[in-house]
């Protein structure tokens, strides 16, 4: 059978593009996903937040159209009388910083309103005011955002693009890609590792951490890989009135999920790229997650750690920013990769976006232009302060 667009990868940045591709343009779509049960998928295991606090006005303009999308889901993605619900829910995030990062935090911040985002600055006495269980001693600035951030549940978004694209005529696979045949600097199929072999009109490579590996093949190099990631699930015998994300300057985070609370950092220097996601760090947590997060909300020197989790970024190494758009050297080969942690709140922006820079139409989301892998070529990187 020949299909306009094979994706490899079915996680949620190639279900979304899946689904607007068949639901807008009428495409036929083949996703080919190795996991089937998404065992080891980013998009099954994320924290699944969103915010509008980057530094970068492309990265805010994909959350402000993802926010939007997101609060209307359940029309967007419904099946019949199907309509999802994603439990999203808009507390903010709080970055906080000392003297030596308020510098920073004011210049995102004039990014930010420049935007169009709904983000505030605090000094120490309104984050007091307003976060009295805070410990603000040592901070000097605090940026939180009033309306269009918090989580939501990325698991049941990803569903429902699967569900919406399966409606609309796309097909999902149970494959491994391991090859491609091509002709004329164009990909016409994808070869897979039980044999059978999907012909393409066009290819997308969205297989997330795993991308590099496919890329290579076609002799482009992707500098995206997997870096592991520990959530920790706590509880609190207090509760913390009107909790959002929180930042802490240390890289240390923090957040509300249900009657507890989810918490991370970024990996310890040193650890390997793709450690299995079963080996948590519990010894992160002990020496510099829990003493950092007892210093900050001093109820939380009675948390108990109730269970854990780890998944994968994946991470882009050379400036932390997605690679998206069409892969050089290739007339019908195109990647969405390499998000490093924020790929789960731009799906649905950057999903329509290639659904149309794929099928050459025009689209209503900001031009991914700055995310494209040409950048690597010609060594300008397109970075991205607020990373987590």
């Amino acid at each position: 059978m020949k299909n306009d667009v094979v994706i490899v990868g079915g996680g949620v940045m190639g279900a979304a593009t899946a689904c607007f591709l068949a639901r807008d343009h009428g495409v036929a779509v083949t996703v080919l996903e190795r996991d089937p049960g998404y065992s080891r998928a980013s998009s099954s295991l994320s924290a699944s937040s969103i915010r509008q606090q980057f530094s970068q006005p492309l990265n805010i303009a994909l959350s402000q159209w993802s926010i939007r999308f997101l609060r209307r889901v359940a029309d967007e993605l419904a099946v019949g009388d199907d309509r999802p619900a994603i439990g999203l829910t808009e507390p903010g995030y709080l970055y906080l910083a000392t003297e030596a990062g308020a510098g920073v935090l004011r210049e995102n911040h004039a990014v930010q309103q420049a935007a169009g985002a709904d983000v505030r600055l605090l000094d120490p006495a309104a984050l007091g005011e307003r976060f009295p269980w805070l410990a603000t001693g040592d901070l000097a600035l605090g940026a939180w955002g009033a309306s269009g951030e918090g989580w939501f549940d990325g698991p049941a978004l990803h569903q429902a693009f699967r569900r919406k694209a399966i409606a609309c005529g796309v097909r999902f696979e149970a494959a491994e890609a391991v090859g491609f045949e091509h002709a004329a600097c164009a990909v016409t199929a994808v070869r897979c590792s039980d044999g059978r072999s999907f012909a393409a009109g066009s290819l997308l490579l969205a297989a997330g951490a795993w991308s590099a590996p496919l890329a290579a093949r076609l002799g482009f190099a992707l500098p995206v890989s997997p870096r592991k990631r520990d959530v920790f699930v706590l509880d609190c015998p207090q509760a913390l009135p009107g909790c959002p994300l929180v930042i802490d300057p240390s890289g240390v985070w923090f957040r509300a999920e249900g009657r507890g609370f989810l918490a991370g950092a970024p990996p310890r220097d040193g650890d390997p790229e793709e450690p299995p996601l079963h080996a948590i760090d519990h010894g992160q947590f002990e020496d510099q997650i829990w003493p950092v997060l007892a210093a900050r909300v001093p109820a939380f020197e009675a948390l108990r750690v109730r269970s854990a989790w780890a998944g994968y970024y994946e991470m882009n190494a050379f400036d932390h920013n997605g690679l998206a758009g069409p892969l050089p050297g290739w007339r019908n080969v195109f990647t969405a990769c390499g998000f490093s942690g924020h790929g789960m709140q731009q799906a649905p922006a950057v999903g329509h976006a290639m659904a149309a820079l794929i099928c050459g139409a025009e689209a209503t989301t900001p031009a991914l232009a700055p995310m494209h892998p040409a950048r690597l070529l010609t060594g300008e990187r397109w970075s991205e302060r607020n990373i987590i």
